[in-house]
């Protein structure tokens, strides 16, 4: 029998206007305390951000999306952040913040192969 393990996860998402509260679902971040790993996965969608504000900057948006990845990883482009451990870098990425990209609230599940269950919510939930 395979042993299930909790994880946690959350939506990475854009909300090019805040004043008018549409969002676009941009990547998963994923975090298992067991295995003590931290999974992203991003991707920028241009025409839907586009499509919510004609105006959006674009490559503001890669570069946090490029940054988030790097301190999920945690390895050199993470900077001083790549010395906290994943739950801690988990933490920090889904902390809730006042700008275009942003963390949605945090969720549960349970896995028993957490890269697949990355794929899962990747496909069901932003591509």
């Amino acid at each position: 029998m395979t042993e299930l393990r909790e994880y946690e996860y959350a939506v990475i998402r854009a909300v090019p206007r805040v004043e008018r509260g549409e969002c676009v679902n941009l990547g998963v971040l994923l975090y298992c305390r067991w295995q003590e790993r931290l999974l992203a996965r991003t991707l920028l969608p241009e025409a839907k951000l586009l499509a919510l504000d004609p105006a959006v900057d674009l490559a503001g948006v890669g570069r946090a999306l490029r940054g988030i990845e790097a301190v999920a990883a945690g390895g050199p482009e993470a900077g001083p952040a790549a010395a906290d451990s994943p739950g801690q870098r988990f933490r920090w990425l889904t902390a809730p913040r006042s700008a275009v990209v942003q963390p949605g609230p945090v969720h549960t599940g349970l896995t028993a192969d957490l890269d697949a269950d990355l794929e899962r919510l990747f496909r069901d939930l932003v591509a």
